[in-house]
């Protein structure tokens, strides 16, 4: 019996040939994210399972289909864990999630650590992909030091399926910090982005922060004593363990009522130290000022035009009008560096062809 590897080897050879689309997923969690894809569906989670795990070298290998909520389990028994904290989004009907290895890495999204911690690509250590005309290529290693081919594994990071299949995949992990304390307090939106810039400065060991409707929460993790001083020096409300606890795993998986109803939701990346926006709708703002979720029914133009203005971009997340671009339009130097990247990877344009940008 061929294993699924094999199977998709054959999959990939003759949607080439015919130049016929495939829709690579996982569990779907992310189907919502940029365009829908036609064509004919290639389910990775038949090929699943962990590779390789060394707790005493900090890495773990493994292939494209697995759960999420696996790696995260065999993780956590050692005391590890994914330091971005990926989202899992939507989970099915008993609330299990649907998120898989592969699409972490393909989606590209990080948590609420994600500021101090780092992104996905930054932990992605090495990938073996099959390319558009159904070859296996490696890249990179399983420790930091193996940099062969570094750059290639990160450029699968928020690919989105675009330019390969990833079949499997080595990714960084990190020591789960020893004590962790979440503090609220109440303060305006400009001076809760001054307070995070400034605590920031201070190497305070805020490990996510997340300001809306007039209170701000702040994560402080790392070794008791840096917890213990953090908490003297900024003050505020301990909020209780569990309740914190959920209400993270709420920003982080879009399950808090922030993320509920119908309007627009956008996602704009910009520097931490950018003023307030001003853009009508209801805010969430993450990452110590960098990351602001908007819900509004605001002009994709007017909302664009307000990230641009503070050297960020915007991405129109989920819902809304998508008959055009979701993403950030590129520059005519980027825009031409994914044409090239999308030629080399796969020339035939069969995977998940107009997911991220129309002309992809």
């Amino acid at each position: 019996m061929p294993s699924a590897a094999e199977r998709f080897h054959d999959i990939v050879r003759q949607a080439s040939a015919q130049r016929a689309p495939l829709r690579v997923r996982g569990g779907g969690s992310k189907d919502f994210y940029g365009q829908a894809v036609q064509g004919e569906l290639l389910d990775t989670r038949s090929h699943a399972g962990i590779v390789a795990y060394d707790p005493t070298e900090l890495v773990i290998t493994a292939r494209c289909g697995t759960p999420l909520a696996e790696v995260e389990s065999a993780l956590a028994e050692k005391g590890q864990m994914l330091a971005f904290e990926p989202p899992h989004f939507t989970p099915d009907p008993d609330g299990r999630s649907l998120a898989t290895f592969a699409g972490m890495i393909a989606a590209g999204l990080s948590g609420p650590r994600r500021a101090a911690a780092g992104a996905v690509r930054d932990y992605l250590l090495g990938v073996r992909i099959m390319d558009g005309r159904g070859r296996e290529l490696v890249f990179g290693g399983q420790v930091m030091k193996n940099v062969a081919g570094y750059d290639v594994s990160r450029v699968m990071a928020g690919s989105l399926g675009s330019l390969a299949l990833i079949l499997e995949a080595s990714v960084k992990t990190l020591p789960r910090p020893p004590a962790e304390v979440t503090l609220l307090l109440e303060m305006p939106e400009a001076t809760a982005i001054e307070s995070l810039n400034r605590w920031a400065g201070m190497g305070w060991c805020v490990s996510a922060s997340a300001w809306m409707g007039g209170e701000l929460r702040v994560r402080l993790s790392g070794a008791s004593a840096a917890v213990r001083t953090a908490v003297q020096a900024i003050g505020g409300q301990r909020v209780d363990d569990a309740a914190a606890r959920r209400f993270w795993t709420g920003i982080r998986d879009h399950q808090d009522g922030y993320f509920k109803g119908d309007a627009a939701l956008w996602r704009l990346s910009v520097p931490q130290t950018a003023a307030p926006l001003g853009l009508a709708g209801g805010q969430l703002i993450e990452w110590g000022g960098g990351l602001r979720w908007l819900r509004s029914g605001a002009e994709a133009g007017t909302i664009r035009q307000a990230a641009e203005r503070t050297g960020g971009h915007a991405t129109l997340f989920r819902g809304g009008d998508r008959s055009s671009e979701v993403f950030h339009p590129l520059s005519p130097v980027l825009a031409e560096i994914h044409r090239k990247l999308k030629a080399v990877f796969d020339p035939e344009g069969i995977f998940n062809p107009g997911r991220m940008y129309k002309a992809l």
